[in-house]
């Protein structure tokens, strides 16, 4: 069973950067395995542990090689089987937070209801009624606010992510704004989007510990009202039947299971939104709902390929590989480093680009002499922000994207 209390390290924060006005910047398009098929991994899988954890039941469709099973509702994918252009539904990491509603509802999708407050014309609608309308198909990263806090010397509590509680998938499903207009259009009081969770409360449990967050209201430019992943039914461990998907922002802001999608004035008062999820300093005993929530991500990248489990590398010409995503902006330049930082060396951006919310790969060829060599990538999205050198300091371990943590090493022979 997944823990029925919210893990406050795993919560996300209000970020202490700059939230600019989301720009709209779908992709249309579907996601078909023959997309899939274009994109190849990086590099060969790491070898697993002698023995490794087994897939809980509701990721029992994952590759096992390719994940880390922190526990039954948190599992990592490999640093080494993340060089995909898109993640395949059967990598992609996993996260929850509360136990998930009962499998039949995706047995019989079309019957989820969700309902749309804080409009003129409020609504309970079927996911049946949702698919009639217009849909579009976004691709983007989806990253846990957590991604990242393995790196932090302080050891915050929770799972400690690397890299792996990210991918780069495909949503398809109803534009939020397409939606809000058809009922009428947003309540001019209204300053958040709020989202709430379908899963089932053991009785007694505090109703604040259901999972609710809510993100500014000019998130829903770009929003989902999803059904599929990958061009195929949202599994359950993943939000479905139907998931509220907000591009950009860290992956508990895409609530999963959603029944309610609200346009209200103030924000949310569930543990989750007012003391989980916040960028509360690290000697701080509690969250505080004054602290920044965990919201849009920012600019991020970190080497594929090569990696120290790879084994030794021979001297002379090596390809360095990895991935780099924006956050909320495009990828517009990766650098990578052999020595710590101390250099840097532009790197090519490769393969398709599936717009400002997906990641890119990139790959540079380099010099390895024989010895140790640390290898790292930089990457500057188009308003010209540079990925940080150092994490931000933060009692859950939230929104790491140093690129100095993020570094490998690699032995030459």
């Amino acid at each position: 069973m997944l823990d029925t209390q919210t893990n406050s390290q795993d919560a996300e924060p209000k970020l202490p950067f700059d939230l600019n006005p989301l720009r709209r910047s779908l992709l249309a398009g579907s996601a078909s395995a023959g997309v899939l098929a274009l994109f190849r991994p990086a590099v060969a899988l790491a070898q697993a542990p002698a023995a490794p954890r087994a897939l809980p039941a509701l990721a029992s469709f994952k590759d096992p090689g390719s994940m880390i099973v922190h526990s039954s509702s948190t599992i990592e994918t490999r640093r080494a089987a993340m060089g995909l252009v898109v993640t395949p539904v059967n990598q992609l990491y996993v996260r929850n937070n509360l136990n998930p509603p009962d499998a039949s509802v995706v047995a019989k999708p079309d019957a989820w209801q969700v309902q749309v407050e804080g409009v003129r014309r409020p609504a309970t609608l079927t996911l049946a009624e949702l698919k009639k309308m217009p849909t579009e198909t976004v691709t983007m990263v989806l990253q846990c606010s957590g991604n990242g806090r393995g790196y932090f010397p302080s050891k915050p509590s929770g799972t400690p992510w690397q890299t792996g509680a990210a991918g780069c998938v495909m949503w398809t499903g109803v534009p939020v704004k397409e939606l809000a207009r058809r009922l009428g259009g947003v309540d001019r009081v209204a300053k958040f989007m709020t989202g709430t969770g379908g899963e089932v409360l053991p009785a007694g449990v505090d109703p604040k510990t259901r999972v609710e967050r809510s993100v500014p209201v000019a998130a829903m430019e770009d929003a989902l009202l999803a059904w599929e992943l990958n061009g195929q039914p949202i599994p359950l461990a993943h939000g479905g039947p139907l998931r509220l998907i907000v591009p950009g922002y860290t992956g508990v802001n895409s609530v999963k299971y959603v029944k309610r999608l609200a346009f209200t004035e103030v924000e949310s008062d569930a543990n989750i939104q007012q003391t989980n999820y916040r960028m509360t300093p690290s000697d701080e005993k509690a969250y505080r709902p004054s602290d920044p929530s965990v919201w849009q991500m920012q600019p991020k990248s970190f080497v594929t390929a090569p990696l120290p489990e790879s084994g030794p590398l021979r001297a002379g010409r090596t390809r360095v590989e990895g991935l780099a995503f924006g956050g909320m902006h495009d990828v517009a330049k990766v650098d990578v480093s052999v020595d710590g930082g101390a250099t840097w060396k532009p790197a090519r951006l490769v393969g398709p680009d599936l717009g400002r919310y997906a990641w890119r790969r990139f790959e540079a060829d380099v010099d390895l002499p024989a010895g140790e060599h640390v290898i790292t990538s930089r990457m500057t999205d188009t308003r010209g922000t540079v990925q940080a050198e150092q994490r931000i300091e933060n009692k859950g371990g939230y929104m790491n994207s140093s690129w100095r943590d993020h570094a490998v090493k690699v032995t030459v022979a």
